[in-house]
């Protein structure tokens, strides 16, 4: 599958932080792309420097997902190409002196970021698998989903967000295996510590001791890097069923 070839595709999460370079990615290299974000305000904006289309969307919704895919198909044709980067990542313990961890927060962050993703892969794939392939593999899309390395490091107040990235990473075999027939790849990326909003926010010290802790390079990943591995995914058509670390070689600690 080539990118260049104006293949149709889909980001969640696409306004901001690693979305929003896989949007920019996909674009340079001509895919029509729809940005599926609740930030309506900065996904607009993306949307109208790199020309992709902006389509407010819930993850944790199934009629706005379908509303969503369905007017990105409208647009464009079925999303061939789905990349799934919509996440939070509140930090909460599972016990401590501010009391037991909200069952609330925890059950938002498996809604979004696990739930979500399933949510927006399962709904995509539908379609997908009613398409004509695209080439003489049978191939009929790909999807890229977002894990972490928190799925496999866990940091004290990361039980919610862990268990959501292990379940993102978990869900990577069986689902390539549901969809190898339909021709449809299903792979994810593991990232480290990343220069997102998320990150940008916290002080510069901060940012630098973290970026400190990687053996190399030393520094925070650029959102560009995920997306060329996306992207790399995207066109390499064998990749499937795999759970790819980007992370400096860092493995983290308890804190």
């Amino acid at each position: 599958m080539h990118i260049g070839d104006k293949i149709p595709a889909i980001v969640t999460g696409g306004a901001s932080g690693l979305g929003e370079a896989c949007v920019r990615a996909l674009r340079a290299r001509g895919a029509p792309v729809a940005i599926l974000d609740l930030q309506k305000e900065r996904g607009e904006a993306v949307a109208a420097e790199t020309g992709a289309r902006f389509v407010e969307t819930d993850v944790t919704s199934d009629d706005s997902v379908a509303a969503a895919l369905a007017g990105a198909a409208s647009a464009h044709g079925t999303a061939r190409i789905v990349i799934n980067c919509a996440g939070i990542a509140p930090a909460m313990k599972t016990a401590g002196s501010k009391g037991a961890h909200d069952m609330g927060v925890f059950e938002r962050v498996i809604a979004i970021n696990l739930i979500g993703t399933m949510r927006v892969m399962a709904l995509a794939a539908q379609a997908m698998r009613e398409a004509e392939p695209l080439d003489g593999d049978g191939s009929r899309g790909v999807i890229v989903n977002t894990a972490s390395v928190a799925a496999f490091e866990g940091q004290v107040g990361q039980a919610a967000y862990a268990s959501s990235k292990g379940g993102v990473a978990a869900l990577t075999l069986p689902a390539a295996r549901d969809l190898a027939r339909d021709g449809i790849r299903v792979c994810a990326i593991a990232p480290g510590l990343f220069a997102t909003p998320m990150l940008e926010g916290l002080p510069r010290e901060v940012q630098d001791s973290l970026a400190a802790q990687v053996p190399f390079p030393a520094r925070l990943g650029d959102p560009g890097e995920f997306a060329e591995l996306a992207c790399f995914i995207v066109e390499t058509g064998y990749m499937n069923g795999e759970v790819i670390r980007l992370d400096g070689a860092i493995r983290m600690g308890a804190r």
